[in-house]
């Protein structure tokens, strides 16, 4: 690292950090310039416009100003025929800025700004790794003949194609660069990197200083500079948020992070370890002037923690691709969950699903439990539904995901697959055996046990390895369910499977139907007495009755399930209302379970959503 310049001595000096600029498009934009112009080629048509806003920023508070230059590349000046100019384009758009530090008086440095090309690199696309440097350097060389301080890479989503870029700049010059990247709501670059991974590959790649920009809001990138702070911590580090996730309202692209908010989060980029602080596409001079005053204050803050955070700059979705487990995290919070069964449709049709998880959603429900071919009946993958339900209704599924009729390749696949789409909760289970459904003569071998399958994902997926020791890529965040018997014949066999789903790394766990709830505490303090309490959440099974016949079915049919005398009795006295019945045995049933359970697990009878929707509404 060169660390001999100004500029980096600056950064490396003691006291705050220092404050870049806001957004140059978006000020331009504001002022008539329209987003399919050529911003870029203002350096040379219209320098003052572009000089006012440089001034602008200068008035306000900043410190480091950037170069109209962003798309000034050969790939993107094309697309306006400009190719020819790369090089009259960068070099005054470097002398506008500094022309502007030199009239304001005042010790500003000057950052020649490179943004991406525009086009995929090999292996992603089909510009060479070699083509992509060549492009880079041509610019840098454009903008290092004005005489800059320092060259800002910056907005870039490929590892590939930044590797290349602080490559061309290091070929070009002896300025410090500035490699700066640029993260989905997932917390992830657009090809899949992590926020460690990034910092530690632009460190070896020889940036000066690391750098996050763009993405979404000041929130997450607070967050996403705590982690690589975690895996480089002697990096220098910038930080240049958007004013939030934007939203087109009435034909204009708005962001809604005002000013105050950003002077709030001034101190705490600079607690978090951030040398540089400026703002990205949203920001504007004002912006830049709260940071400015924020930095100012003498007087202590207390650091924004990750989970406010999450909660203050952006709304997490269940549709967004690489989210946390939000019924984990609401049950870490102590909050008492409603998960609801469903099972996917035998045909094409999914709007009564649909319409009966929206039902499910408004009654106040957490979680959709999606069943994989229940009672082994061939129904719709249930992939498809809890991404339907997920990206439709932005309500959480749980993916009921069976080990029999799977090899292993065909499980380490579709665990992939569900991750991508969204799918955080896995209930892990061993399925219903092909005898008993639609097609007795279908394969029902399986090569992982539940036991076995639980240890795959927690302790290789989650730790990013497959079930062969090869790396996945980046780790999976699956919060894992497994099931259990909470009245067995034997206790003393579940309360050894129960160990081993406990060994192997199970989450929670998810019950069969419930109708005593002391006999359940029961087995739970006979656990306690051998091993201590189970710390694991359980959502207790609760199936409401519909009837008289319902009950006996359940009572004398399925295993495991007892029906006490005096609730089926209830049930016949209520006559033509025992569905009604029904509901008020299942909530009395939950507040009797609220005393021990992290929440309950309701299974609908013959698909009545709204006998549900009352039970939760009437607990809630």
């Amino acid at each position: 690292m060169n660390t001999k310049t100004p500029f980096l001595e600056a950064l490396q000096a003691g006291g705050g950090p220092l404050l870049a600029d806001g957004a140059m498009g978006t000020v331009l934009h504001e002022r008539g310039v329209q987003f399919n112009a050529c911003f870029d080629e203002l350096n040379l048509d219209d320098p003052q416009a572009v000089a006012e806003i440089h001034r602008a920023y200068i008035e306000a508070g900043a410190q480091v100003i950037m170069s109209n230059t962003f798309g000034a590349n050969r790939y993107r000046l094309a697309e306006h025929g400009l190719e020819e100019q790369v090089f009259e384009i960068n070099r005054a758009g470097v002398e506008n800025a500094r022309h502007a530090v030199e009239a304001s008086g005042k010790p500003v440095f000057v950052a020649a700004d490179v943004g991406p090309l525009g086009v995929r690199l090999a292996p992603f696309g089909r510009v060479d790794p070699d083509e992509a440097r060549a492009a880079f350097k041509e610019q840098i060389e454009g903008l290092v003949a004005g005489s800059p301080d320092l060259i800002i890479i910056e907005t870039m989503t490929d590892l590939y194609e930044v590797r290349e870029a602080i490559k061309a700049a290091k070929e070009v010059c002896d300025l410090p660069v500035l490699a700066s990247m640029t993260f989905t709501r997932d917390d992830k670059t657009l090809l899949g990197d992590s926020p460690v991974k990034v910092a530690t590959r632009m460190a070896d790649a020889g940036a000066d200083v690391i750098g996050i920009n763009c993405s979404g809001g000041p929130a997450q990138l607070l967050r996403i500079l705590r982690k690589m702070r975690a895996a480089q911590p002697d990096a220098l580090y910038s930080v240049m948020p958007n004013a939030g996730w934007p939203e087109q309202t009435a034909g204009r692209i708005m962001y809604p992070a005002g000013p105050e908010y950003f002077g709030q989060y001034a101190q705490a980029f600079a607690q978090a370890g951030a040398r540089l602080i400026g703002g990205c596409c949203g920001t504007t001079p004002e912006h830049i002037q709260a940071m400015h005053l924020a930095l100012q204050d003498p007087l202590p803050v207390v650091e924004i923690e990750a989970d406010e955070a999450d909660h203050r700059g952006q709304v997490a979705t269940a549709s967004d691709p690489d989210i946390g487990s939000q019924l984990a995290a609401k049950i870490g919070r102590g909050q008492f969950v409603f998960a609801v069964e469903m099972d996917p449709p035998r045909g094409l049709t999914t709007q009564k699903l649909i319409a009966g998880a929206s039902l499910l959603g408004e009654a106040g429900a957490d979680v959709i439990n999606v069943a994989d071919s229940p009672m082994a009946r061939m129904r719709m993958s249930p992939w498809a539904v809890c991404d339907l339900v997920q990206r439709d209704l932005n309500i959480e599924t749980t993916l009921h995901f069976p080990t029999r009729g799977r090899n292993l390749l065909r499980i380490q696949g579709d665990l992939l697959a569900a991750h991508a789409i969204g799918v955080r909760n896995v209930f892990i289970v061993m399925g219903d055996p092909t005898a008993i459904g639609d097609y007795p003569e279908a394969m029902d071998n399986f090569d992982l046990a539940p036991t076995g399958l639980i240890k795959l994902v927690k302790q290789g997926f989650n730790a990013g390895m497959d079930h062969a020791g090869s790396e996945i890529g980046q780790p999976t965040a699956f919060f894992v369910g497994a099931a259990l018997n909470l009245t067995p014949k034997d206790p003393e066999r579940e309360i050894e499977l129960l160990r081993r789903k406990l060994l192997n790394g199970a989450d929670f766990f998810l019950t069969q139907p419930i109708y005593q709830p002391q006999v359940a505490q029961q087995f739970l303090q006979r656990y306690a007495d051998e091993y201590g309490p189970l710390e694991e959440p359980i959502l207790a099974g609760v199936l409401p009755l519909y009837g008289v016949k319902h009950a006996a079915f359940l009572h004398n049919e399925v295993p495991g399930i007892n029906i006490p005398e005096a609730t089926r009795q209830r049930l016949e006295a209520a006559g033509k209302s025992s569905p009604r019945e029904g509901v008020d045995i299942a909530g009395e049933l939950i507040e009797e379970i609220k005393d021990w359970a992290a929440g309950v697990y309701l299974m609908p009878a013959f698909n009545r959503f709204d006998l549900v929707a009352d039970i939760i509404e009437a607990v809630k």
